[in-house]
Order: C-alpha cells, then structure tokens, then sequence
C-alpha cells in the first residue's frame, strides 16, 4: 500500500484496514517511540506505549479533528498521555521530559521537525509570561505528569488554588499564543 495521508490513513483505520494502520505505524513509529522513551526512560515501556498508541487508534479511541491541528501532533499529544498514564500506573512519582526534545531520525519530513520546533518555541515563550507560581504548576502537571491532587499536596495549596491556577495560566497561554499567531482564539 503507497503511504496515503494521515487524513486518509486515519479514516481507513477506521474502517478496520489492517495495511492502512500498518502504514501509519511505519512511518510514525521511530518518532513515537523517541518521544515516549524521553518521558518513559526504558525502551520496552516505550514500546509499550507506541503499541498502546496504535491499540487506541485501531479501538477508535479518541478522535481527531483536522480542524484543531495536524494528525502529528494530535498523535504526539496522544503518545504523551498514555506515557503519563503508563507512568501513573507504575506508581512513578514523574516524568521526566527534557526541554531539548529532538525527534532525531524518525523518517518525520524536516518541514514537521523544523514547525514542532517553531511551535515548541512559541509555547516556551508563552510559558515565560506566566506568573511564577503558574510556571511551577503548568511545569508540574503538563510537562511532569503530577495530578492536580499531587500539585496540591506537593505545594501545600488547597486544590481549589491549584486548579484556578492552571485555567488562568491557560487563559492566558490561549491570549498569549493568539496574539502570536496574529489570530483570535
């Protein structure tokens, strides 16, 4: 089978085409894995989290939505949650992303390599127009995978506080990154 679109790839996944989900695996898989292996630290729970990645697209878990963003970010993001959810599972007490993320040799074209990067730049810009205290917990609950109640344990804040704090520091992210894209979100 030619390597079709992710859009197109996707819908026939859908429909429980074998050879369009092996597609999909094949040309995402060195980028999953990588991904995962940063948060994950062990290659065999990287693995582990790329088949679940795939488990969940061949299910219908989840959706995507081509008008809030590319496949390969939304596959990503999915990546990212079910490493977090393997590591909750585990009884880890974080995950351990670098800021330096590089997805290396995974087959991705430079242009997607080139607009993560683009993008990742934006979001840390962003992030340092936060406040100190939202810094600390959009660093604890996005980029270490701490629960609001861990957040709140671990601070000393009531969860009432922890909780306002990340929808604020989302307001403002949303308002910080539409400005940059010269759009309204």
């Amino acid at each position: 089978m030619a390597i079709k679109d992710d859009k197109q790839l996707y819908r026939r996944i859908q429909e429980q085409d074998q050879a369009a989900l092996e597609a999909l695996y094949d040309k995402y898989e060195k980028l999953l894995f990588s991904f995962a292996l940063k948060m994950v630290q062990h290659p065999q729970a990287a693995e582990e989290v790329v088949q679940e990645v795939m488990l969940k697209l061949w299910r219908g878990t989840g959706h995507y939505d081509d008008t809030k963003g590319k496949f390969s970010s939304w596959l990503l993001t999915m990546t990212r949650n079910t490493a977090i959810d393997q590591i909750r599972k585990q009884n880890k007490q974080e995950v351990h992303l670098t800021n330096e993320w590089e997805p290396g040799d995974s087959g991705t074209r430079v242009e997607d390599m080139i607009e993560w990067k683009e993008q990742g730049e934006t979001l840390k810009k962003a992030i340092r127009t936060l406040k100190k205290e939202q810094i600390e917990i959009v660093e604890l609950f996005y980029f270490k995978g701490y629960s609001q109640k861990k957040i709140a344990e671990k601070t000393n804040l009531p969860l009432g506080t922890i909780k306002g704090r990340i929808r604020l520091a989302l307001k403002h992210l949303r308002q910080e990154l539409s400005v940059e894209r010269g759009t309204q979100l």
